[in-house]
């Protein structure tokens, strides 16, 4: 027996996970336990908890491995302050020290975390380290179903590499293409994130979410755009860019860009965090996504003609990027693809884990078995901790919540059903936590798609967050093409595809010169509450071998009303990581307007909870995204 633990830390999005001959037993961000969202400090609790899943001690895991190489970080840093010099002294002056003290004593703070989980021998433990877009490439090739595929990973930056070209054929998986730092596309649209007011390493997807209330056809989204690609950055044909390091100051700066010279290029100043949302800013974002997948589309075709493979493994933080993803899906330069659901640097303590077991160990690799219409490792991403039945009660007794026990799936998932049909808002927590940033129907906050109010009643009264950001659907996998223009599975709500022409409603010759609210609420499909303002719809297929329960939810809905379709978005509010705990769900469903509660087989009902008109008692106060 094998078995493998693998860390991210100190950067974003810390985690662990541990594999257990070839198996993912377990895997989890550091932010659930800690309710500090994206965090970057050591996962002592992500670490505990997979080791109390593997049954195991540190003592007796054969590997611990971090997802990274630090000191060729460092090198990055040195190089790039002394290419730059003397520009960024001051940045250079605060980053030295924080490197000297942290980063390049990683292994005695790597030992000294795992000290904190428990007591250890530490001449037991074989500390490895993993090139970091090894590490992306791992977390997708080696639970993909492919013998062999290529393998895309597109990112920030690791060490030196921003975005990669690999290989992987059995348990063998090399890198032979890369970009190098400060040429990254994922620094590029952090770049466009922080300059249209929202936070880098956070706010990414609310740039995407932008995006469609931009208008495609408008005089000033082609000038964004050609600015873009003629004074920002040079694309080449193999996809890989050349950024005009004179615009941007994340190299050796305090900020993303060179605020002056892009106000001059744009005409535009920079948004503030939460200021109003212009027209010119909604069109600078569909500007630069556009630009994003052009470079992703270029990226596939020269990943296709270096490998000859036929089917491409996605990975790294532009691979969240699911509106790219749906379009290279039809674009057809692959036949299928295979996108990590932890695709951000919390899925590369699992590539880590993988590497080691397939390189450093040279284990055989076995193809997972096809339960479904797609197969994978990842179980359905569940991978995080379940609760008990027992452990839910001391809850309820602890809160002193008033909870129905209700022992048969089939009511639970008729009477849940019956209230979402019936325009009702429902907290559903079930079994084990997901891996990665999407909710996938086990820690998810539920509606009715078809109910016109629901988008905004989900922003503004539950989530607290953007009045413009959408709602993805959830549908039974078998009914994904009534509703979508979509013929493959997406159980991990990572790729985005279009509405069925026959659900939607004709829009008006003016609909784009409309004001972003009115664009908003303005009625576009029969499934209005995840249809997007260009028809387009995130979608998760809902598979009834990875989430029974789920799955039957959704057949008890369609039952009642035709749709086998629910609004999913994640159980949390705005700067909260995704609910963990039964206690955490409890807490947010109380500090809410969610109208009902399943944990489990216990269902909660609003008003039959003690104080419930009493919010502020529950509300805890989280830093905005």
């Amino acid at each position: 027996m094998k078995s493998i633990l693998g860390i991210s830390a100190f950067y974003h999005d810390a985690a662990a996970a541990i594999v257990v001959d070839g198996k993912i037993v377990a895997a989890a961000q550091e932010e659930r336990f800690t309710r500090k969202k994206h965090t970057p400090e050591f996962p002592i609790n992500a670490i505990r908890y997979c080791l109390d899943e593997a049954g195991l001690s540190i003592d007796e895991l054969d590997a611990v491995v971090f997802y990274d190489k630090p000191l060729l970080k460092f090198e990055r840093l040195l190089q790039t302050y002394y290419s730059f010099a003397p520009k960024g002294l001051i940045s250079f002056l605060k980053a030295i020290p924080v490197w000297l003290d942290e980063k390049l004593f990683l292994k005695k703070k790597i030992y000294d975390g795992l000290g904190q989980v428990e007591e250890y021998n530490k001449n037991s433990v074989t500390l490895l380290f993993t090139p970091h877009h090894l590490s992306h490439a791992a977390s997708v090739f080696y639970p993909s179903p492919y013998e062999r595929a290529a393998v895309l990973t597109i990112d920030g930056v690791g060490e030196w590499c921003t975005a990669s070209i690999g290989i992987g054929e059995g348990n063998k998986l090399s890198l032979i293409k890369e970009m190098q730092f400060p040429h990254s596309v994922g620094l590029l649209y952090s770049a466009f994130t922080y300059y249209l007011g929202f936070t880098v390493n956070s706010g990414e997807y609310k740039l995407m979410g932008l995006a469609p209330y931009g208008n495609p056809t408008s005089q000033e989204t082609g000038r964004f755009k050609k600015l873009i690609e003629t004074e920002l950055i040079q694309i080449q044909q193999d996809g890989s860019v050349w950024l005009d390091q004179s615009y941007f100051n994340y190299a050796t700066g305090l900020r993303m860009v060179n605020e002056k010279k892009w106000e001059k290029l744009f005409g535009l100043k920079r948004r503030k965090p939460e200021a109003e949302l212009l027209p010119s800013h909604c069109n600078l974002a569909l500007a630069i996504q556009e630009v994003t997948e052009e470079i992703v589309l270029r990226m596939a075709a020269e990943a296709k003609r270096l490998t000859g493979a036929t089917v491409c493994c996605l990975a790294g933080g532009v691979a969240l990027n699911c509106v790219a993803n749906g379009k290279l899906l039809r674009k057809h330069i692959f036949s299928d693809l295979y996108i990590q659901p932890a695709a951000g640097d919390a899925g590369g303590a699992l590539g880590a884990a993988l590497a080691i077991y397939y390189q450093y160990f040279e284990m055989e690799r076995k193809l997972p078995v096809k339960v479904a219409q797609f197969q994978d490792a990842m179980q359905g991403s569940y991978l995080g901790p379940s609760y008990s039945t027992q452990e839910i009660e001391r809850m309820n007794k602890k809160v002193k919540a008033n909870a129905r026990f209700i022992q048969s799936v089939e009511e639970l998932t008729s009477i849940i059903a019956s209230e979402l049909a019936n325009g009702k808002v429902v907290g559903w927590f079930q079994g084990r936590m997901e891996f990665g940033p999407r909710a996938l129907g086990n820690r998810s906050i539920l509606g009715d798609p078809r109910d016109f109010a629901m988008q905004k009643k989900l922003n503004l009264t539950i989530k607290y967050r953007e009045g413009f950001r959408p709602f993805a659907p959830s549908v039974l996998a078998e009914d994904v093409t009534t509703s979508f223009e979509l013929d493959s599975p997406s159980p991990y709500m990572l790729m985005v595809a279009p509405v069925q022409q026959s659900l939607r409603y004709t829009l008006p010759a003016h609909f784009q010169e409309l004001p972003l609210w009115d664009r908003l609420y303005y009625q576009r499909s029969q499934l209005q509450a995840i249809t997007h303002l260009d028809y387009s719809a995130r979608i998760q297929t809902v598979h009834k071998e990875t989430n029974p329960r789920y799955y039957q939810l959704l057949q008890a809905f369609k039952k009642l009303t035709g749709v086998g379709v629910l609004v999913n978005t994640s159980f949390n509010v705005r700067g909260e990581p995704i609910v963990c705990t039964p206690y955490d769900a409890y807490r947010c469903f109380m500090s809410t307007d969610m109208d009902w509660l399943v944990l489990g087989d216990f269902v909660y009902k609003k008003e039959e909870q003690q104080d419930y008109l009493n919010k502020d008692k529950w509300v805890v106060k989280f830093a905005k995204d």
